[in-house]
Parts: structure tokens; C-alpha cells; sequence
């Protein structure tokens, strides 16, 4: 059997930019997409803490220690400037590779820079 498990985790993302004239899809740093082992393309589901949506979408890679967390196309439908967010991206494994699994959890301070200690 195959389970869907929390791989990687950036928690409390801030929104710096929503732009809709674009296809769609999410930026997101390239130091953050390092630390959480999140690719450019790969899947990933956005929860709104400040107005509790959640869509799916793909990430685009951003520029490297920018902070950049851009909502794109129908995504910035979802988050404006200074909405925070809990981005997940999950992975399918059997129950001996679940059990035991350490996601990738990065805690982002307001300027979406990766909180030490953490």
C-alpha cells in the first residue's frame, strides 16, 4: 500500500507579489525550494492563514535569498501582499519508507528567511 506523506514544509510564508497576468503557479525562492527539497514544476498545496484557502499549484523557481512568494495567474486569486502561508509538498511512499520519515520543515521569518534554530 501506498501512503501520501508530508515531504517538505515552508511554514508561514509571507505573500510579497500577486500577479495575475501570468499562467499560473507559485514562486517561490530557490534557497527555500533547497532547504525543503522542493523542485521547480513539482506540485505543491498552499494554505491562506489569513483567509483560510487552499489550492494546489506548481512551483516556479525564484530568484536565490530573494524572500520571493509570488501567487501567479488564478493563484493570486487566492493571496494578496502580506497573506501568510503554510506551503506543502507531499510525496507517495510504502508503509516501511512512511514510517520514520523526516519531512523538510522550514520556518520563515516576515521576510520569508529561514528562522536559525530551526
Amino acid at each position: 500500500m501506498l501512503r501520501i506523506i508530508m515531504k517538505s514544509k515552508i511554514h508561514n510564508a509571507t505573500v510579497t507579489e500577486a500577479n495575475i497576468n501570468y499562467q499560473g503557479s507559485i514562486t517561490i525562492d530557490s534557497a527555500l525550494l533547497k532547504k525543503t527539497d522542493i523542485l521547480p514544476g513539482e506540485k505543491v498545496q498552499v494554505i491562506n492563514l489569513s483567509n483560510a484557502s487552499r489550492i494546489e499549484t506548481y512551483v516556479i523557481e525564484g530568484k536565490d535569498n530573494s524572500g520571493i512568494i509570488c501567487m501567479n495567474g488564478g493563484a493570486a486569486q487566492y493571496a494578496k501582499p502580506g497573506d501568510k502561508l503554510i506551503i506543502v509538498a507531499y510525496a507517495l511512499a510504502d508503509s516501511k519508507e512512511a514510517t520514520g520519515f523526516k519531512p523538510k520543515i522550514v520556518i520563515v521569518d516576515a521576510n520569508n528567511k529561514p528562522v536559525k534554530g530551526k
